[in-house]
């Protein structure tokens, strides 16, 4: 642990001890940040305490940030319930709807003006301390929306917040941010459900053949749905409103299909669709928060067994290549599978011709 010099965090509690707030407290005490813990769970603090993300608080300990990580819901009352006990010098939180909480805060009487609202927009489908990470902010976007009645020293508290847990500060408006968050996160988590729904009612044959793509689309919709139920409610509005435009575009592709079908006319529907998903896709942001790149894939054959991929990670180093990203796909039935590694496309032979020759079965 490495002590922070010149810094107006020295200590900090952590309000909700799920994977988030558990993963900011890691990243904190790895800065040498002192972190004080607490949740209406006493299991979730004690494994947060035990994975050496801090101690737990005297509530009547004063400390110079409180995280609140709890749901959208309780944002307003916890910190209210904060600043009653003068808990801290500044305040922020890290539910991912903004206009909720700050409207709330506003009707209960909270003070304003040291209090920031915060997402960071990293997660995973698990969820709990067991799910922590400290380097789960590493190069992620962190939204901030100060009000007017923020001050600039809690506005740089919440800042210096965001660079301790390495992530990458964004200041939004508050409804700006939930409208955002509406297109990029909570409708491609519903979206995500809807199709994980269709394969519950999937006969045994449909499931055997699932390949990697249902799995892309589907991995987040393992997320908690009573966590999730109260983000939707807190930004129901714009999440409706995308729903609605999806609804749209689905059921005219679905008017495609069945024309097509019965008449075979054009599926220009279908067509207009499919680009408008290439074109979005290319515009999502690339590694770093730079512009989307496209990536060579080497497949590489890999067994089934403890180390496996490990050693193919050190045998594509010894390469000199950069691995940009890695996805596995498993043979059903059988004790072997596919690794893809993603390169720049100027790097995949050399990739490629360095595994075969360290014995690795590379297809052509």
């Amino acid at each position: 642990m490495t002590p922070i010099e010149d810094t107006a965090i020295s200590s900090a509690v952590v309000i909700g001890t799920g994977l988030i707030g558990t993963s900011i407290a890691l990243a904190l005490r790895q800065k040498g940040v002192r972190v004080f813990l607490s949740d209406r769970d006493p299991s979730a603090v004690r494994l947060a305490r035990e994975l050496g993300a801090g101690e737990d608080w005297p509530s009547d300990r004063t400390v110079d940030l409180a995280i609140i990580a709890v749901p959208p819901q309780f944002v307003a009352q916890q910190l209210l319930d904060l600043q009653k006990n003068d808990t801290a010098r500044v305040y922020t939180d890290v539910a991912s709807v903004k206009v909720l909480p700050l409207d709330q805060a506003a009707q209960l009487g909270c003070d304003l003006s040291s209090y920031v609202a915060g997402h960071p927009l990293a997660g995973r489908e698990r969820s709990g301390p067991a799910a922590a990470r400290a380097d789960l902010f590493l190069g992620r976007p962190w939204a901030l929306c100060p009000t007017p009645e923020t001050t600039p020293a809690a506005l740089d508290t919440a800042l210096e917040l965001v660079a301790l847990c390495g992530g990458n500060a964004t200041q939004v408006d508050a409804e700006q941010h939930d409208r955002a968050v509406a297109v990029v996160s909570h409708v491609p988590h519903v979206t995500a459900a809807a199709v994980a729904a269709r394969l519950s009612e999937a006969s045994d044959t449909a499931l055997g053949l699932s390949g990697q793509g249902v799995r892309d689309v589907t991995r987040i919709a393992a997320g908690d749905p009573s966590l999730w139920t109260g983000i939707l409610s807190g930004n129901a509005t714009p999440v409706a409103e995308v729903l609605e435009a999806l609804v749209a575009d689905l059921s005219a592709v679905a008017r495609s299909l069945r024309e097509f079908a019965g008449e075979g006319a054009a599926v220009s529907g279908v067509t207009d669709l499919l680009e408008r998903g290439v074109r979005g896709t290319g515009r999502i942001p690339g590694k770093h928060g730079g512009p989307a790149r496209t990536y060579a894939v080497v497949q590489v054959v890999i067994g089934d067994r403890p180390g496996e991929l490990a050693r193919l990670v050190q045998a594509a180093g010894e390469t000199g290549v950069n691995i940009e990203d890695i996805r596995l796909e498993h043979a059903p039935g059988l004790p072997l599978g596919a690794a893809e590694l993603y390169v720049q496309p100027e790097a995949a032979d050399a990739l490629a011709d360095g595994l075969r020759r360290r014995g690795w079965h590379v297809p052509v």
